[in-house]
């Protein structure tokens, strides 16, 4: 009976949670840790999730108005979860905002990071930078994740700007 009632307010998805769904699914893939060397930490995780959101960010303001009412569901989405996450491991109430608001200044960090890289700044250092704080594990690691930030980018440009807020990438 419930939902007959509010089943308007309850039933849909909160905006942006397919794109981030597909930011996540994205930062997942196990290359990132086997082939890139990604430590598969709590912070080598945050790393690639970060980078790969930051990425899909730039992609989406390129693109005017449309874009950046995406950007900003895909942030809102990313602080809910990082919200969420924090708590699951226990931190106190006190404590997650402070955290939360920490890990997005890192996102947007990352954001200023990779809108460089993309208008022709070195992409191996925005890689190392992003991925390991500056000490890649290896120069075969982070080319291996320097190739799949470049694809990555090559999907999100050949991907519609209403289809990657979807969570549709190419």
């Amino acid at each position: 009976m419930l939902r007959r009632l509010f089943g308007r307010l309850t039933d849909r998805q909160p905006r942006g949670a397919g794109l981030f769904a597909a930011v996540v699914a994205e930062a997942r893939a196990a290359e990132w840790y086997r082939d890139g060397q990604v430590p598969d930490t709590i912070d080598g995780r945050f790393a690639v999730l970060s980078t790969v959101a930051a990425l899909t960010t730039v992609r989406l303001e390129s693109a005017g108005d449309s874009g950046r009412l995406a950007s900003v569901a895909l942030t809102e989405r990313f602080v809910e979860a990082m919200d969420a996450e924090h708590r699951q491991l226990g931190m106190g109430d006190p404590s997650v905002g402070k955290k939360v608001r920490k890990l997005v200044g890192l996102l947007g960090e990352r954001v200023e990071q990779w809108t460089q890289a993309v208008n022709g700044a070195d992409w191996t250092s925005a890689a190392e930078d992003s991925l390991y704080r500056g000490k890649a594990p290896s120069d075969a690691a982070l080319q291996s994740n320097v190739q799949r930030l470049r694809m990555l980018w090559s999907r999100l440009q050949a991907t519609p700007i209403d289809e990657i807020g979807e969570g549709r990438i190419a």
